[in-house]
């Protein structure tokens, strides 16, 4: 987790669910007969990894030493590249994540937390006398998720920690908060970019920060390798400087990034690219939110999956849109999503052409 304004979309303006039946969960809908898993492939995630430790609700902290009871109390592997690394490993894909964590506890509950969910933890280095990025989230009763932080270890991966020979054999390169990775300069990043797109993988981007025009020059080279950049509105609009969304994602297509896939929490998403750079707008799915921690990752996630499945990148947001959904009807990052086939029957519930032609490419890939 990041400042406030950080990783993920405003997802909180969605319908509100009330305390009363929360167990009935209609958002979370039983999985038809399909695989558990799907054969999505290798992908890595590379960038943050952080421990969000989060209450709920949480309407004020008591005054002195008084305390509180919660309903609920949760410990996740979090952050632009774990949040969406356990959400793919959960979607069928054999994920390896790649980042600094600290040589502490809270950096043994990341790769414990990760390796629950079939994650490959070889990628994650230890940094000694570095405390693990970390978040406390006292999420409120209407899902929104103020946030304390300390950025720790996230900022000390660098360039030999980085197995490039593993990244080229993936399908798929995430880099997540390539903004908070301090020990990896422009010319690093894309260099990392650069050997995962020469091997042929898809390489997407998403950023953890509210954004500063001054990132957007670091990371020029960087979007400009990448097939698609993932940030949500507030931080788009901040990188570039600009006051409305169709500049700013201009800007960015002008780097040569291949598309800009941009969510808008209540509003669904946005997204162009060089061969469509008039922007499509997505509405919403609208879910019970519990909590708004990690539906920007959800999202990255679902619509990385409906890419590497062949699907058209509208496809792909939309199950994107699916996946951020279902991780705001639970508490923490890692909430909502069971497997693939849970998604897509979600996802057709309200647009089920949608879901046939994800169907339909899923199982093109499995004979494949």
């Amino acid at each position: 987790m990041s400042e406030p304004k950080g990783r993920g979309p405003a997802w909180t303006e969605q319908r509100q669910r009330s305390d009363e039946g929360r167990r009935g969960l209609k958002s979370a809908p039983e999985a038809s007969e399909w695989p558990e898993r799907q054969p999505l492939g290798p992908v890595t995630v590379l960038g943050a990894h952080i421990l969000d430790v989060l209450g709920r609700p949480v309407e004020a902290i008591p005054p002195g030493q008084g305390s509180a009871r919660l309903q609920e109390i949760r410990a996740t592997a979090a952050g632009t590249a774990a949040g969406a690394g356990v959400d793919l490993a959960k979607l069928g894909a054999r994920v390896l994540a790649i980042g600094a964590l600290g040589d502490d506890l809270l950096g043994d509950i990341v790769v414990a937390a990760m390796a629950r969910h079939g994650v490959d933890t070889s990628g994650l280095v230890r940094k000694s006398g570095a405390q693990t990025s970390a978040t406390i989230l006292p999420i409120r009763g209407n899902g929104e998720r103020p946030a304390l932080h300390v950025p720790g270890a996230t900022r000390l991966l660098e360039l030999a920690d980085i197995d490039l020979d593993q990244v080229r054999r993936s399908r798929a390169l995430l880099v997540g908060a390539p903004d908070a990775l301090g020990g990896l300069t422009g010319a690093d990043l894309t260099k990392v970019a650069a050997a995962a797109r020469a091997a042929g993988a898809l390489v997407a981007v998403d950023v953890l920060h509210p954004g500063r025009p001054e990132d957007l020059g670091r990371l020029a080279g960087l979007l400009g390798t990448a097939d698609w950049f993932l940030p949500n509105g507030d931080q788009l609009l901040a990188l570039t400087g600009r006051a409305d969304l169709g500049s700013a994602i201009a800007d960015v297509l002008a780097l040569g990034t291949g598309g800009v896939a941009v969510t808008l929490g209540a509003d669904g998403c946005l997204l162009a690219s060089r061969d469509r750079q008039a922007p499509v707008a997505l509405p919403a799915l609208e879910v019970d939110v519990v909590d708004t921690t990690g539906c920007g990752d959800g999202f990255n996630a679902g619509m990385l999956a409906g890419l590497l499945l062949g699907a058209d990148p509208v496809d792909a947001a939309w199950l994107g849109l699916a996946c951020g959904s279902l991780v705001a009807t639970g508490l923490g990052s890692d909430a909502g999503i069971q497997n693939f086939g849970q998604v897509v029957d979600f996802l057709s519930r309200s647009e089920p052409a949608v879901a046939a032609r994800i169907k339909e490419h899923t199982h093109e890939h499995a004979r494949g």
